[in-house]
This record gives C-alpha cells, structure tokens and sequence, in this order.
C-alpha cells in the first residue's frame, strides 16, 4: 500500500497507558506493507510486552541500548528507518528529547536519524499544559521533529475528567506517518477540492429522490490527494463516513447547495475532482405536508437540477485541472466522452453501474479515464484507495503541464 510499501519505519513506545493503541498502529503499519522495527523503553515493558509487538510485526523488538551482539542497534536502527514514531511520546520522553539525552535505546535513535521524526503526545491534561512541557514541545519542532497534537477527550483515570491529551487513535497517526513518507509532487501545497457522496431533493417533508452513492470514492480520493500534501476540501451530501484525517468537510443536502459550495471554494483551487453523485433530478415542487397513502399522487413531475460542472466553468481559475466522473449503464464510454467534451474536463473517470464491484457501497472499482488526445486507461478491479492513486497522478500529470 503506497507510500508504505517496502519502507522500514522505526515504532518508538514509551511508558504510558496509551501504548495499548501502539499495537494496533504497528499492526496498521505491517498490514500496508512496512517493516517495523519496535523500541520498548523499559517503562514501557510494564505496560506492554514485546512479544505482542514481534507478532504482529514479525520483526524481533528492541529494547537494550547497550547489549551483547548488539551494541550498535541505535546507529543499525535509525540508519535504516525512513521515518521515526514515537507513540506514545510521554512528558519525560519529549523533556529527553529536547534536551539531547541519549541513555536509553529510543531516544539514541533520535539522535542518529537522519529520517523524519513523529513524535505523538499523550499524558495528563495539566502534564500537557505546563508551560515546561510546551516549552519542549516547541524545541523539539524547531529541531525538526513533527509533534501531533493530543486528543481531547477522556483521560486515562476517572477522575481526571475530559481534557486534552489523549493520543490520537493509531488511524490518524497512520495518516500523519503516511503523508511524511509521501514523496513531493507537482500537488503538493495545492489546494485541491473533492466533491463527495449523494444529494437529496426532498419530495415533502420526510422522503427525498436520491441514490445509493456512499461517497467511498471521493473520500478516498481527497485522503490521497491530503497525502500528497494538498489542502483539501471535502463536499460532501449526506453519507454516513467521516472526512479523513487532516481535510476540511463542508457539508450540503441538494445539489443546489453543491454547486454554491464548489462555486465558493473554486477561487482558490488548483483542481476540482467532482467525484460525488448529485441528483440529476427533483421534484416540481415540495409537498409542505407529509404525503399520505390515501392521497398519494398518480405522478410525480420532475425538473432538472443544476449541473453543477457545467455551471461552474465561469468561476474555474487560469489553469485549474478539471476531472469529473460519469456513472453510466450502457453506451457507457460514448456517454462518458460526451460528458468529457461538453463540460470541458481534462479528464472523466467513468464506470459501469451493472458491473459487480465497481458501482455503489462496496470498497472497489473498475474504472477508465478518458482524456482529449489520449487512448483511454481501463484499470481492472481495485481498491478505491488504489483508483484515487490513479486518479491522483493523473491530477498531478496535468499540473505539471500547466
């Protein structure tokens, strides 16, 4: 799973109750592909036990600085790390670090890493507020290291109450761990706007005309593209998913409020992906009551409704990249490239509803792109994750063109 992938990344744990959620990123870290090597401080050992760790990394863990057979771990281990984390990062370890301390095995490392270094905070709230504590913390960064800020929520003991410095869940240091392998690329520092999920165009005051749309592949498409380094917005209808970590969510209900939103976001965007799925269609008019089975209408009249790309083309910046989806069940590639032409895309991403695994609610897809003056690209069936790369590099092809 890119940019995992044959990458060697250095778990450091620390001492604290939050080193149960290191498991399970060290877990998400082997599953994308990454080999990780697990320094336990001894503190640490009295929370959680390597063992647990070497299974679910298959990779021996570290624990000793200075040992028989391994008296160069600390220079062996962070050479060959593309990326340092450290999660949990108690108050002791980031006082350790800022200080240069080298007496234990983790903080060794950090000091011979020439790879970036995460380190993810989690104490008690008033521990994190100490202005010893901040004042660490602003050392560490202005050494270079990345300092995610703690969660707020509830502490580790009850009677601590709610208050900031929970650890991040491990999904969101994934991410975080994600976006620092991530090479440079042309989007990186763009801003970049992903449309997302169904609209809905109500029939009275409870039923509405919609469709099945998930919103799966535009959130997957607006993760990739944060990962690369863009600022990202999310517009998105209703569907039951969050925005991923690190990208502003606007939410909308009607296609209407769809295109106002891509219209406000346009001025300030490199590119626009419409990967959402707004209704093409609502009712004439809105019943002001509840639609009873006695009363029930013969027929409903239907209008259009806005087509947000084509409404839009006037507010579209001097070399913005353009790409929009087409849904389609037969005629499937004259349709898309219609579509393509018409509403003046540098590329359309388009796939067949009847296919199985490549329309709504599931986490695949077939796709082709089509582009003017090019053959088009059929991907087989892959993750959405995988299409949004795919979607994504060719966002970055135009760029660089431009």
């Amino acid at each position: 799973m890119r940019p995992f992938a044959g990458r060697r990344l250095l778990l450091g744990v620390t001492g604290g109750i939050a080193s149960y959620k290191s498991a399970w990123l060290a877990r998400l870290l082997a599953q994308a592909g990454a080999d990780v090597d697990v320094v336990l401080t001894r503190s640490a050992r009295e929370f959680i036990g390597a063992v647990t760790f070497e299974a679910l990394t298959g990779r021996p863990v570290h624990t000793e600085l200075v040992a028989e057979g391994h008296a160069l771990d600390h220079i062996a281990l962070a050479r060959a790390a593309d990326l340092v984390v450290v999660a949990p990062a108690t108050a002791d370890f980031l006082s350790r670090a800022a200080s240069g301390r080298s007496d234990d095995l983790l903080s060794a490392c950090l000091l011979a890493a020439a790879a970036p270094v995460l380190l993810v905070p989690a104490m008690n709230d008033r521990m994190w507020a100490h202005k010893q504590t901040q004042a660490n913390v602003d050392h560490v960064r202005s050494l270079g290291y990345h300092v995610l800020e703690p969660d707020t929520g509830p502490l580790a003991s009850p009677q601590e109450g709610v208050g900031p410095g929970r650890m991040p869940e491990p999904e969101t240091i994934f991410a975080h761990a994600a976006r620092l392998l991530e090479a440079p690329g042309t989007i990186t520092g763009k801003n970049v706007v992903v449309t997302a999920g169904p609209t809905r165009e109500a029939l009275d005051p409870v039923r509405y005309l919609s469709n099945h749309s998930s919103g799966r592949m535009g959130v997957a498409i607006a993760a990739s593209a944060w990962r690369r380094g863009a600022t990202v917005t999310l517009i998105a209808g209703p569907m039951g998913i969050p925005a991923p970590v690190g990208v502003k969510r606007v939410d909308v209900e009607t296609t209407e409020e769809m295109a106002a939103a891509v219209r406000a976001a346009l001025p300030t965007a490199d590119a626009l992906v419409m990967a959402a799925a707004p209704a093409d269609f609502k009712p004439s008019s809105v019943a002001p009551g509840k639609l009873k089975k006695a009363h029930r209408p013969d027929a409903i009249a239907l209008g259009d409704t806005v087509d947000i790309l084509s409404t839009t083309r006037d507010a579209r910046r001097p070399g913005m990249v353009v790409a929009g989806f087409a849904l389609e069940t037969d005629d499937v590639l004259a349709h898309a490239a219609a579509k393509l032409e018409a509403k003046g895309l540098d590329f359309i991403v388009v796939n067949d509803a009847n296919e199985e695994g490549a329309g709504f609610g599931v986490d695949t897809n077939r796709v082709t792109i089509l582009a003017p003056g090019r053959d088009a690209l059929a991907l087989p069936l892959l993750p959405k994750s995988e299409v949004a790369d795919v979607i994504l590099d060719h966002v970055e092809e135009c760029l660089r063109g431009r």
